[in-house]
């Protein structure tokens, strides 16, 4: 297999139908990636991840970095044989947790100094650590390191946080090179910034095509700007990048944003929402989600969707699911998670057909029109 290799099979509009083909196996996209911050894609084992049609897992640096430590996973052999996954996986940068989730920060050209949100221990996170740490846990796709603020931010904060975010991706791109054993299997994405502003986007989008990457993230989005504001910015953000690479749209999303950036050109997408939903009682159906807690189920003998053919549907019914779920018991987490992985999988599966079939707005169109959220 290539190291990295993207194929275009089929367009409908702006979507886009592909394969990246890489060492590990093939990534059929449009994909979805479900996310295994802490090697573990959570409540479901590797092999159930992958018969729910998963290609790629996304990975977290900046949590496997602090636990169990980028140098351990190393030493028990990487990443892949740690959590039993042989496909491959993408790994974020860090740089959303290090702000996100540590109140003590101080940022500087150099990188970002941060407290452990585990222990208060001090950290610096920079282009060349995040390259480092990606490359001790063996990622096939590394995410530069990039600064994130928020859209809220003034347009001259929103211009310097890109201006710098542009300076640690050359940084990244020269840091991924040096792992020359690393770099020579695995690839290095480059993310977009910019918040709402199309000139920022494209600047963005300028400088990291001069310095060259294997694809081409559009980060900064599903921030809480809301679903208008941000298909606002796919609108013209995807046609900026290189249209012969892949383009990802971090941390997205529900179905209908995934459904709206597809027609987009968006070509790969992660997002916790499936598993954590799953584990709160959520489940996602071409109805729209429900809440399998309510009273209303404690009898219903049908499945959870009666268009999905995972295996939860094909054996449990939302009575059995309501009731693990109101008696906390694991097994529930467990299934309803299951089920929502086969939701998103089969939603990618559908829309790389319509792709095919010339046929992509007529799915879209149809899938919003049964998918509305229920009172139930």
């Amino acid at each position: 297999m290539p190291r990295f290799q993207f194929t275009i099979h089929a367009t409908d509009g702006k979507a886009r139908r592909g394969t990246i083909a890489m060492q590990r196996g093939e990534i059929r996209t449009p994909a979805f990636m479900p996310v295994g911050t802490a090697a573990t894609v959570k409540a479901v084992k590797p092999q159930d991840v992958r018969a729910s049609g998963a290609d790629i897992l996304l990975g977290n640096t900046y949590h496997l970095m602090l636990r169990p430590t980028a140098e351990r996973v190393a030493r028990l052999g990487g990443l892949h044989k740690f959590m039993g996954w042989d496909r491959p996986i993408l790994t974020d940068s860090g740089g959303y947790q290090v702000m996100s989730l540590s109140e003590l920060t101080k940022r500087s050209e150099e990188g970002v100094a941060f407290a452990s949100h585990l222990d208060g221990s001090r950290h610096m996170m920079s282009p060349e650590r995040s390259m480092e740490i990606q490359r001790l846990l063996g990622s096939d796709i590394v995410m530069a390191f990039d600064e994130l603020v928020p859209t809220t931010s003034t347009r001259e904060v929103q211009a310097k946080a890109m201006e710098r975010s542009m300076r640690w991706a050359k940084r990244s791109r020269a840091g991924f090179d040096s792992g020359e054993e690393h770099a020579a299997r695995a690839a290095l994405f480059g993310i977009q910034q910019g918040a709402l502003d199309e000139g920022l986007r494209k600047a963005s989008a300028d400088a990291l095509k001069d310095i060259g990457f294997d694809g081409y993230a559009v980060g900064g989005l599903a921030v809480g700007e809301g679903q208008e504001a941000m298909f606002g910015v796919l609108d013209y953000a995807p046609g900026q990048l290189d249209e012969t690479k892949p383009r990802y749209l971090m941390g997205v999303g529900k179905p209908d944003d995934i459904v709206g950036a597809v027609e987009r050109g968006i070509d790969m997408f992660d997002c916790v929402l499936p598993t954590r939903s799953g584990r709160t009682g959520q489940a996602f159906t071409r109805g729209g989600p429900i809440n399998i807690r309510n009273a209303k189920f404690a009898e219903d003998q049908g499945p959870l969707d009666p268009a999905c053919s995972c295996p939860v549907c094909s054996t449990w019914s939302r009575a059995y699911l309501h009731h693990l779920v109101r008696a906390g018991e694991i097994l529930g987490a467990m299934l309803m998670t299951e089920h929502n992985l086969w939701f998103y999988q089969n939603l990618m599966a559908d829309l790389r057909a319509a792709i095919e079939e010339q046929r992509l707005t007529a799915f879209a169109n149809d899938f919003r029109a049964k998918y509305q959220v229920k009172q139930g």
